[in-house]
């Protein structure tokens, strides 16, 4: 009865709150124009399939996603080999430890937009055979790669080490070399636990596929700001926000259900 009474004054409360929002935005002296620059069915539907003088937001959205397929495929193999890298033990092996602690410290300590002037501008001025001669995109998405997976590799390690040492030493005990320990043993856990904090990476990564437009390529953020532009209406903003929003948010969804699965394995674990 008190369960029940908790949540229905809860939920009259955040109605209550988000009632009280939209009346102040609805009462407010500049609504109307707000309404108007923002939310013209008109302009909402014209932004979205594009006309013949400007680029359809829901068609650029569609590089927005395949710039984060490739990237996400990309990212998850590199950030693997980096954060394996920084786990081999032994004096022969400092250097490429070296190497790969210096990688995700630099690239996780510059900011993204920066990187992608650096290899979108700075790759193609060099005038290398065929690496300064890619298309704006594949300028992007090395810089998406480049910081992400220093990100990524991160979270692999810290999935790596929560692996208790006796895992290792019981399949050092079967015969397993050190290579088959960490792949059939150590990786397979090390990689289920930390699926959660992936994802939610990766919905960063969505959205960060946004700032390729400062190479020039026409994404949805591009798209939005060029008709914006072009009409003086900012409607195709809000289409922008919500197809990003129809990514992100099942994603994110998806993220939860995963770290409450997670959550009551380990406590039916631990009653055991």
């Amino acid at each position: 009865m008190l369960g029940g009474r908790a949540v229905l004054v809860s939920s009259a409360s955040t109605v209550l709150f988000f009632t009280v929002i939209v009346v102040i935005v609805a009462l407010a002296p500049g609504s109307g124009l707000v309404a108007e620059r923002f939310f013209s069915p008109f302009h909402l539907w014209r932004s979205l399939v594009g006309s013949e003088s400007e680029p359809s937001v829901l068609s650029a959205f569609l590089l927005n996603v395949y710039i984060f397929a490739i990237s996400e495929v990309l990212i998850l193999i590199l950030a693997l080999v980096i954060a394996v890298v920084r786990q081999i033990p032994g004096p022969v092996f400092f250097p490429f430890r070296m190497v790969a602690v210096a990688y995700t410290d630099l690239f996780r300590g510059v900011p993204l937009i920066l990187i992608l002037y650096i290899i979108g501008f700075g790759v193609p001025g060099l005038g290398l055979a065929f690496f300064s001669y890619l298309s704006d995109i594949t300028y992007g998405i090395i810089a998406l790669v480049l910081v992400y997976s220093a990100y990524v590799a991160e979270v692999y390690r810290a999935g790596i080490e929560s692996v208790h040492e006796s895992q290792n030493a019981a399949a050092r005990s079967l015969g397993l070399s050190r290579w088959q320990s960490l792949r059939f043993v150590i990786l397979p856990q090390a990689v289920r636990r930390v699926i959660p904090p992936l994802l939610n990476d990766f919905i960063g990564l969505q959205k960060d596929t946004a700032l390729v437009s400062v190479l020039g390529s026409i994404e949805a953020a591009r798209a939005a700001q060029i008709y914006g532009a072009s009409q003086f209406n900012y409607a195709s903003y809000v289409v922008a926000a919500a197809l990003f929003i129809l990514i992100t948010i099942p994603l994110a969804r998806f993220t939860d259900r995963l770290i409450a699965r997670d959550k009551r394995r380990r406590e039916a674990g631990a009653l055991a």
